[in-house]
């Protein structure tokens, strides 16, 4: 080993081994971050091969790829080129993008006119803790697959696939959200994409949810059964202008916590009914537009709404049927509130 890895030519003594080793300026942050995990073992050193040596690390198959251990492939549309990434971070060497025809690892985030390119494969390294923006405004991808998701650290989705109009795919199966308590726009105008299985999302840390599924106007499977909603404040034009779903489950939403339901049904125009019976409302303070332009309504199960505080209802059913209007004046006459002279 030469004297670039932190030792030189000379005979180590064992003692010194792990000295010299931790003041090479590569492994030292290694090292470090192993330490603090209690993952490494042993370093041995080998007398009859001096220059070798052998890292024993604890749970090594588990964590044998710690600097790799998110791992994304993409499809871009008919090889347009364009911008298929988007870390937010000055620091190059937390994420490693690989094209499928050389796996030639590059610097930059965009495709040019000349490269013909079909799956790009992406690594993010341990460091990154906020997926905000991920891919915003990447409008050549179709397919997105997190084939592995190993860490427990990211705490932010915000816009993460924001405005992905052509995508038509997506494999969250692998996704991890332990920690997230931004989802704020995180499938905003998402136009393409026509299911959405959620299952396996853990939203226990989330506190907005504003705008996540708005613009989604193609979607007409959306599997949110899993949701955990206790800490969430902000549902806010949450699934505005999902034109095309005309079934949604929010059975086991719990919306103790929420204040902002503003234009949260806005343009769902596919809608025949909606049960809200289990929405909890009474710290919500603004609803307008909440069911606005939702033209197909025809049943809505809001008998339990608590709008004591409330301060904006202006236009909470405008543009709906009036058939539709006839049936909420006359089913929900206690709902009051102090913006209730708009309502309609």
């Amino acid at each position: 080993m030469n004297s670039s890895t932190g030792l030189n030519n000379d005979k180590i003594e064992s003692k010194d081994i792990f000295k010299h080793l931790k003041s090479n300026y590569i492994l030292k942050k290694l090292f470090k971050n192993l330490s603090k995990m209690k993952l490494l073992d042993i370093i041995k050193y080998n007398k009859n091969m001096k220059h070798r040596l052998n890292i024993s690390i604890k749970n090594y198959k588990e964590y044998s790829e710690i600097y790799s251990s998110i791992e994304i492939e993409i499809r871009i549309v008919n090889n347009e080129y364009g911008k298929f990434i988007n870390i937010n971070t000055d620091n190059e060497k937390y994420y490693h993008i690989y094209f499928n025809d050389n796996k030639e690892e590059i610097k930059r985030n965009y495709l040019n006119e000349n490269e013909n390119v079909e799956k790009i494969k992406i690594i993010i390294d341990y460091q990154i803790k906020s997926f905000e923006g991920l891919f915003e405004d990447c409008k050549y991808i179709e397919y997105i697959n997190f084939k592995k998701f190993s860490r427990n650290n990211i705490n932010n989705m915000k816009f993460i696939f924001y405005r992905c109009i052509s995508l038509k795919e997506l494999n969250l199966y692998n996704f991890n959200t332990n920690n997230v308590n931004n989802m704020s726009g995180m499938f905003y105008e998402c136009s393409s994409l026509k299911e959405l299985n959620l299952f396996n999302f853990n939203t226990n840390n989330v506190t907005d949810m504003r705008f996540m599924f708005s613009k989604c106007s193609s979607l007409n499977v959306l599997n949110l059964s899993k949701f955990n909603t206790n800490n969430v404040k902000d549902m806010g034009w949450m699934f505005h202008r999902c034109s095309s779903l005309n079934v949604l489950n929010l059975s086991n939403f719990n919306t103790h916590n929420v204040t902002d339901m503003s234009f949260m049904f806005c343009e769902c125009s596919s809608l025949k009914e909606l049960n809200l019976s289990n929405f909890n409302t009474i710290n919500v303070i603004y609803m307008e537009y909440m069911f606005s332009e939702c033209y197909g309504l025809k049943e809505l199960k809001i008998s339990n709404f608590n709008t004591n505080n409330v301060i904006n209802m202006r236009f909470m059913f405008s543009k709906c049927s009036d058939q539709f209007k006839v049936k909420i004046r006359a089913q929900y006459k206690n709902i009051t509130g102090k913006a209730f002279y708009n309502f309609f």
